[in-house]
């Protein structure tokens, strides 16, 4: 770990955001660049001497310590005296009127979600506003008495204090989240902030970021050659074209290695896209080296990659291989550390997230990266490395990309995992069903039919007994039947492991099934939500388009990573993606992993797919994209009748898991 020079860029219209340990400070910032404004993340104790001298105004996000603790954050004390702008939020609120001598205390009644609060108009924060404005609230200290000099802007409906001021001092605090989405005019806060308080002229352009970025390259590198490693994804590309434009193609040197598992014709098109820029790829075909490889897992030789099915395995063969295959074609090229500078993909939320850590006095951090070589190591611990994307979020770096000629294909392409499609690929030998499959089968079919559960199910159910094993099961089944009817859909586990996120950690549990004889989206993701709830073994829920399966399933097909395993995925991941692309949905929904799973569903041989859509802003936690609200239910129907046209497929699935329980991929 070493520190990294950052690009040093001079700008008089700065924010510096103070970060108290929330969650979202990645989000403040990103909100601040939105508004054109440029905007720098800071330890919480920086001394006021330094933003003076660097910024126009401050924000402080919240956290979750109280201010009246012994373990509250410190910061300069100097702060608040000091006559530039400060808006606080949440804690930055609270801090804000307990040091003028206003009240905290943890409140009887908490507020957490969306609520409605009425607020000031003639506030310089809620200028042009409305009187009741929808914000989202998650505090439990509030401020009891107002600090004097300081008076209250808005109030909550339960008559809590949502807001404060004071004009004189320039001094603002909101105890809402103005930087979620949740609130649903947090943005023209910041702006009122931005504009009316501290008298910014939100003028920092991408047109600025870009010659900026430029220039850094070009005095960093000096007349040094550049290596890029190019995966293919957006970043990496961007990086390429970016280094490529401040100092010429014929000093970059990127190279793209093809593992075997990248998208259909996903090599050629990133190809042709970095040489419509005059930009030469070298592209390793390394498919078979790949295939044939094996590495050590705790002190023991794993068996070749297209012959495991062990998903760590699997990981582990394909990141050492790369460094291999990585180390032996730089080998090739003859280049001397002396001689070369390595260009990184970095975004800002990466550095974000690393010198966030400075609250706690760590170093500031470069991203890890997975390409990983003895030569890369050297440059990175010899700090010649260049990060000219280090000042954009992913957006702006799709923008970026559009600005310097990229195909529009590759600059909204969506995450992709550094293994590819070989984690999007469920490898098995055998079906899994361990002590618990028998009864668990018997719960889910109860949960979702109560008392009606042995006449759906008397063909395959010889005694009732089973019911009794699954006291929590009928309780919930009771209590839901009293308002639904499920009597048309018909769950059932799938013998397969997927990977979620359960309790403390990850899980590798049971998928359910749900088939129906007509779809009910809004039942159908009620059954997804509530049966992991019941079932602690299971951590996924999908909808299986076709006939209800009735029966049990306990036969899944052989797969492992072979050429035509492979084939198969990447003919369905490109149909589904070329449908996104024609319905403009690839910029609305933040990823759609197209999964490859070895349920046959009774056909010989046959393998099944599924396609997990997912809506988020962090990627921690999110929601699959419901049919008929974020989703035209034609487009989710042209997706499933186009795979199901694949060679080998028995069934689609929708897959209707939030996260948690369901992490985005399924291993």
């Amino acid at each position: 770990v070493v520190k990294v020079e950052k690009m040093v860029v001079d700008h008089p219209e700065r924010i510096a955001i103070l970060d108290a340990g929330s969650q979202f400070s990645k989000v403040i910032d990103r909100r601040i660049r939105e508004l054109n404004v440029q905007s720098e993340l800071l330890a919480f104790n920086t001394p006021v001497s330094e933003i003076k001298s660097k910024f126009s105004g401050v924000i402080i996000s919240g956290g979750p310590a109280s201010v009246y603790a012994d373990s509250a954050p410190k910061y300069d004390p100097e702060l608040f005296n000091s006559g530039i702008p400060i808006l606080g939020i949440c804690y930055g609120m609270q801090l804000m009127n307990y040091i003028h001598g206003g009240k905290i205390e943890k409140h009887d009644h908490r507020e957490d979600g969306q609520h409605i609060i009425t607020v000031d108009p003639s506030s310089s924060l809620f200028k042009g506003m409305s009187e009741k404005q929808q914000v989202l609230l998650t505090h439990g200290d509030s401020i009891m008495t107002v600090a004097d000099g300081f008076k209250a802007t808005a109030k909550s409906e339960g008559g809590i204090i949502s807001a404060i001021e004071n004009p004189t001092k320039h001094l603002y605090g909101l105890q809402f989240h103005p930087e979620v989405d949740l609130t649903e005019h947090g943005k023209q806060m910041f702006k009122n902030f931005l504009v009316e308080v501290c008298k910014l002229k939100c003028n920092y352009t991408l047109d600025d970021r870009e010659q900026r970025a430029i220039d850094y390259i070009r005095e960093r590198v000096g007349e040094k050659k550049v290596l890029v490693l190019v995966s293919g994804g957006v970043d990496s590309s961007v990086c390429a074209a970016l280094v490529a434009k401040a100092i010429g193609t014929e000093r970059v040197v990127a190279l793209h290695i093809n593992n075997g598992f990248m998208r259909k014709d996903e090599t050629a098109k990133v190809e042709k896209a970095l040489g419509s820029l005059g930009l030469h790829l070298i592209v390793v075909d390394a498919t078979e080296a790949f295939s044939q490889s094996t590495t050590e897992v705790l002190g023991k030789i794993t068996p070749p990659l297209h012959i495991t099915t062990h998903p760590e395995e699997k990981r582990k063969i394909i990141g050492d291989t790369f460094m291999h295959v990585a180390r032996r074609e730089i080998e090739k090229l003859g280049l001397k550390p002396e001689e070369v500078y390595l260009a990184q993909g970095t975004l800002r939320p990466d550095l974000i997230e690393s010198s966030s850590k400075s609250v706690s006095h760590t170093a500031d951090v470069i991203k890890t990266h997975h390409n990983d070589t003895d030569l890369v190591r050297l440059l990175r611990n010899s700090g010649r490395v260049v990060e000219p994307l280090q000042d954009y979020h992913k957006d702006e770096v799709r923008e970026l990309g559009k600005m310097l000629g990229l195909a529009e294909h590759l600059v909204w392409r969506q995450p992709f995992p550094g293994p590819g499609l070989a984690i999007r690929i469920l490898c098995t030998e055998k079906p899994y069903m361990d002590d618990s499959f028998k009864v668990t089968n018997s719960i889910i079919r109860y949960v979702v039919h109560g008392e009606n559960y042995l006449n759906v199910y008397k063909d395959q159910i010889a005694d009732g007994s089973l019911i009794t094993l699954a006291p929590e099961a009928k309780r919930v089944a009771d209590l839901i039947s009293k308002h639904k009817n499920f009597d048309k859909i018909y769950p059932t586990l799938v013998p397969v492991q997927t990977v979620g996120v359960q309790g403390d950690g990850r899980s590798y549990n049971y998928l359910c099934a749900l088939t129906s004889t007509e779809r009910n989206w809004e039942d159908l993701f009620f059954l997804a939500r509530l049966i992991p709830k019941v079932c602690h073994n299971i951590n996924r829920v999908v909808f299986v388009f076709g006939e209800p399966v009735m029966g049990v399933l306990t036969q899944v097909t052989t797969t492992r990573l072979t050429q035509d395993v492979v084939s198969q995925l990447q003919e369905a991941d490109d149909l589904v993606n070329e449908i996104l692309i024609q319905n403009d949905l690839i910029r609305k929904l933040s990823q759609v992993p197209v999964v490859l799973f070895p349920a046959s569903f009774g056909i010989e041989g046959g393998r099944s797919v599924a396609i997990r859509t997912f809506i988020t802003n962090d990627f921690m936690t999110g929601v699959p994209a419901v049919p008929k609200e974020h989703i035209e239910e034609k487009v989710v129907d042209d997706m499933v009748n186009a795979v199901q046209k694949v060679k080998g497929i028995s069934r689609v699935a929708y897959d209707l898991t939030s996260k948690p329980p369901g992490t985005t991929e399924w291993e």
